[in-house]
């Protein structure tokens, strides 16, 4: 396996002319994955998320250049990542003319309808749970929960204080607990 470059090295091989595609395609595949799981957990199926990862990265081609690294890399395309899935998801609330209560059952038949679905798992029921939750409890959940980052980042992610995504994160996580002790 190969060990990939810091990210400044990246970012400098990116502004160099002459290996802009080598730097990208190296963030590409540094962040891919993580990136891909963060996406995934927001919109559900993975169609949605590849369309969503996929515009993720084409506005990081774009953008990369302005980029002038006053948070982590990975924390600038956090906020992409997460800004292009909540359009996603409000383009999809838009065009559909199903009710919230059908919206509900929708995601949830997406849920059981996934070849791996148990319901008896705790694994399904936690994912039933995060997806009973406000948009912005269910990013800040899945933030902390599943990519444990730290607040610091989640707020520059975010743009929105530490105190503020504390009490999300408290209130996300004691939903999520009364639904899987009740379900």
């Amino acid at each position: 396996m190969t060990v990939l470059s810091s990210d400044e090295e990246l970012l400098k091989m990116f502004r160099n002319s002459g290996q802009k595609e080598k730097g990208f395609e190296l963030i590409i595949k540094k962040y891919q994955e993580r990136l891909y799981w963060h996406i995934r957990r927001m919109v559900l199926t993975h169609e949605d998320a590849d369309d969503v990862l996929q515009n993720t990265f084409i506005k990081v081609w774009r953008s990369l250049d302005q980029f002038r690294e006053e948070s982590q890399l990975y924390t600038w395309l956090y906020r992409i990542a997460t800004n292009e899935s909540l359009t996603f998801l409000n383009n999809k609330k838009k065009l559909s003319s199903i009710s919230i209560d059908n919206e509900d059952t929708s995601i949830a038949n997406k849920l059981k309808s996934d070849p791996h679905f148990d319901a008896n798992k705790l694994e399904w029921k936690l994912q039933m749970a995060i997806q009973s939750l406000p948009e912005k409890q269910k990013l800040v959940f899945n933030l902390r929960y599943f990519d444990e980052m730290p607040y610091e980042e989640m707020s520059k992610v975010l743009e929105t204080s530490v105190g503020a995504l504390k009490a999300s994160y408290h209130h996300a996580a004691k939903k999520v607990e009364e639904y899987i002790l009740n379900h």
